[in-house]
């Protein structure tokens, strides 16, 4: 519980980022396997089916909802001296415990439509991993036009640790750049952030 009423704050560009590389790389390892079987398509079909999944996933998934957090981002209140900033690696590990079985669901379907269409399901799961990517990185950018880090409160993510855009997210809160672990974007900080 935070002190003096403050909140548990999570970066907004973290949550988004956690999905990313499990995705990508279950996907990338869905299709390298699910090229394999020839399936009832055969390898070409597939590959390029997948290919078309992949544009079509990273567009969707960068783009969904932007608009929404355009929104958070603009009516952003401070974070009050009691809030309490999350770090970045326990906002990725409550995505990513929370997602594992939906993470693992996911794999084994996009192995076994390799089946049926070799390839194509990883490359799906592969396209929405860099989706999630593209949507982490345009919020950083979205933090560095304002200079200000977008945090949410914890409470408010869902019980995956989740959905930082969501309909019970009623406004984001807002600190100096150099505030937390995390650079804009979500990224691991690789140099000490400027006071």
């Amino acid at each position: 519980m935070a002190r003096g009423g403050g909140q548990g704050l999570a970066r907004v560009a973290v949550v988004v980022r956690a999905g990313a590389a499990p995705l990508w790389w279950f996907g990338v390892c869905a299709a390298g396997i699910g090229v394999l079987p020839p399936g009832l398509t055969g390898r070409r079909i597939g590959v390029l089916a997948g290919a078309a999944l992949f544009i079509v996933a990273t567009a969707v998934v960068a783009y969904v909802r932007r608009r929404r957090y355009t929104e958070l981002s603009r009516s952003a209140v401070r974070a009050g001296k009691h809030d309490v900033l999350q770090d970045r690696a326990v906002a990725v590990r409550n995505w990513r415990r929370g997602h594992r079985w939906w993470l693992l669901l996911a794999f084994l379907a996009a192995l076994g439509s390799a089946f049926a269409v070799p390839a194509a399901g990883g490359m799906l799961l592969a396209g929405c991993g860099a989706g999630l990517r593209l949507k982490a990185a345009w919020l950083g950018r979205l933090e560095r036009d304002g200079n200000a880090l977008l945090w949410v409160r914890v409470d408010w993510l869902d019980g995956r640790g989740g959905r930082p855009a969501g309909k019970v997210v009623k406004a984001y809160r807002g600190t100096g750049i150099a505030a937390g672990d995390a650079a804009p974007g979500g990224a691991r900080r690789r140099t000490a952030a400027p006071v």
